[in-house]
């Protein structure tokens, strides 16, 4: 199978390691993957705010860039959100968008793959954003992924469903809301001192991490679940 790999834009700008942690860990499994150097944004940021046109193009440019490839893989429930439902709007029926994946409902539902693998010690809270529990109803892969884990225990929490606060434009327009959205949903996360805070979109990680470091905590650490499912016993 020939995998294209989209990086999302805060992804290649701010956490670099987990698209080098989704190569690593689909290699791993046998996968061939690609990274097609003239791809860019999904157009989400631009389809949020209204700004179509622009969105339009971006979505065209994606479907044109990723044409050849068997799947497309990214680490972000969030930008896989943007292709699968609302490429159509913009582009019509397209086959890209179909065949476009979350990582980890890529590995658990086209590759059967649970256990894949992966050791880290320690107790771990997991986030799954919104795009991905709701849009994509893709909660369970990620789930089952992070519970294969050796040596890793997912703590459940009152606050493992709820909104992250970030949603993107959302935290722009609106910072006092989003950050006391953010702070309503780590206190189960702190109160069950877990050591590792996990989730599946680096824009939902960003945001929680930057709670946890302006209260001057160290703990729980922010991971990609790409980072947690490529690791082999020490922390990335």
């Amino acid at each position: 199978m020939r995998v294209g790999l989209f990086v999302p834009c805060f992804v290649d700008a701010f956490r670099p390691r987990a698209a080098r942690a989704t190569v690593e860990l689909l290699e791993r499994l046998g996968v061939q993957v690609e990274f097609p150097a003239a791809q860019t944004c999904c157009g989400q940021p631009q389809f949020n705010a209204g700004l179509v046109e622009e969105a339009r193009e971006l979505a065209g440019r994606f479907c044109r860039v990723f044409e050849p490839y068997d799947a497309v893989v990214a680490p972000s429930g969030s930008c896989v959100a943007m292709v699968r439902h609302h490429y159509a709007a913009l582009v019509g029926t397209t086959p890209v968008a179909a065949r476009t994946f979350e990582l980890c409902e890529f590995l658990v539902e086209r590759l059967g793959v649970v256990d894949v693998g992966a050791r880290l010690p320690g107790r771990a809270a997991l986030h799954v954003g919104c795009h991905q529990r709701r849009e994509l109803r893709a909660a369970g892969p990620a789930e089952r992924l992070v519970d294969a884990v050796q040596d890793l225990e997912r703590v459940r929490v009152a606050s493992d469903e709820w909104c992250c606060g970030f949603g993107g434009t959302f935290s722009v327009k609106f910072p006092e809301i989003s950050t006391e959205m953010g702070r309503r949903k780590l206190e189960p996360i702190r109160a069950a001192e877990v050591d590792w805070l996990v989730s599946t979109d680096v824009s939902c990680l960003l945001h929680l991490e930057g709670l946890l470091a302006r209260e001057g905590r160290d703990r729980p650490r922010a991971l990609h679940v790409a980072e947690v499912l490529a690791a082999r016993g020490a922390a990335p």
